[in-house]
This record gives structure tokens, sequence and C-alpha cells, in this order.
């Protein structure tokens, strides 16, 4: 089994599709520890992606990731932009036309260290890092297990979700939320909750 465009525009679409239904959810949290508006940026820049996919629709998934990368780019407004963009442009350079478990893996890390870098982030700092490289880890672990196309994501969404879970008693050292000090401990990361939406919308895309 292998996945190919088919499968990155189905994500790109249950993303989007995610991104809007979430969207309250995430402002809310925002509003606690940052400026509030991380859903409503999210969701106007999905908005776009699927408008910009609608017109014109690349031929290979590295195209469809870089035309993705350059409107959350032009789109999202904050952090999140730059730093999903980043995510989507290095996910381009390690796409291929078909991507099995070990490519997807590649994929995912490709990502979770284009955010880290753009970010200047490491894991325990109460961002988006820390559901992106739980989530490197364990799509790698899986595809050196042997695990398909469907385990590979599906241990990556898992441990997006349990990574976004364990910002909530971390103190934030990175972005908005650092200003609040001790304060920002008791809530959720916005950026590392709606990055385990998008991979969960990756998982559910290719199941």
């Amino acid at each position: 089994m292998s996945l190919d465009q088919v499968w990155v525009l189905k994500w790109t679409e249950l993303a989007a599709s995610a991104a809007q239904s979430h969207r309250e959810e995430l402002t809310a949290l925002d509003r606690a520890i940052g400026d509030a508006d991380h859903g409503e940026n999210l969701d106007r820049g999905f908005t776009a992606v699927t408008q910009a996919l609608a017109q014109d629709v690349p031929a290979d998934p590295a195209q469809i990731f870089r035309t993705i990368a350059m409107t959350l780019m032009s789109k999202v407004g904050g952090a999140s932009g730059p730093l999903l963009g980043t995510a989507y442009l290095r996910m381009s350079s390690a796409a291929a036309a078909q991507m099995g478990p070990r490519e997807l893996a590649a994929m995912i890390e490709a990502a979770s260290a284009g955010i880290q870098a753009r970010g200047r982030a490491t894991q325990g700092e109460k961002t988006m890092v820390d559901a992106w490289a739980p989530a490197s880890r364990a799509a790698q672990e899986a595809a050196e297990s042997g695990a398909d196309c469907v385990g590979v994501l599906q241990a990556a969404a898992d441990a997006a979700a349990e990574g976004a879970q364990t910002t909530l008693g971390m103190v934030a050292t990175k972005g908005r939320a650092s200003y609040l000090g001790e304060r920002s401990a008791g809530h959720l990361d916005p950026g590392a909750v709606s990055s385990s939406y998008l991979l969960d919308a990756a998982l559910k895309a290719a199941q």
C-alpha cells in the first residue's frame, strides 16, 4: 500500500473541515494564553487553500504541499502561518509521487524539523512542537517496526494528540503565551491542539 496525490487532497479537505469545526474551540484556547485568533486564522488559511486547489490542482504531492505552504504563509496571521507554511514546505521536499510507510515517516519528520527550526523551539516549551515532535518519533518507530501507511499515520496522530494534552501543565517559554509566565500553565496550547487535528485528518484520509 502506498499513498499519492489523492490522499494529499483528501487530507487537505479533511484538514479544512477540522479547522472550520474546531474554529471556536481553538479561538477559546488562544484567548486564554494568546491573541484569541488561532481558530479564525487557521480556518481562513485552509479555506484559502481549498480555493487555491479548486482553481488549479497540482500534478503531484510535492506541488500540492508547496501550494498549501505558500497559501498558509500568505493567509494565516501570527506565528502559525510561517510555522505551518514551513512544515508543508518541508513536506513538499520529502514527498514522493508514491509514499509508503518510510516516506510518510520522513515527511512528518521533515515537517517537525522545519517547525522547530523556524520557531527556534524544542519540545516542552508549550508550542506546536509538542505535538509534531512526538508524532515524528512515533511515525519513525512505526515504520521501522513494519507498520503500513495507516499504522504510521495512526501512531503519529495518537502521539500528537497525547503531546498536545501534555501542554496543559507546561509553562510557556515561547511566543505570546510566554508573557504570562506561570499563569500559562493550566491551559492547552492551541497550536499543539490544532496540529493534532491536522495529523488526525491525515490518518482519516488514509483510512
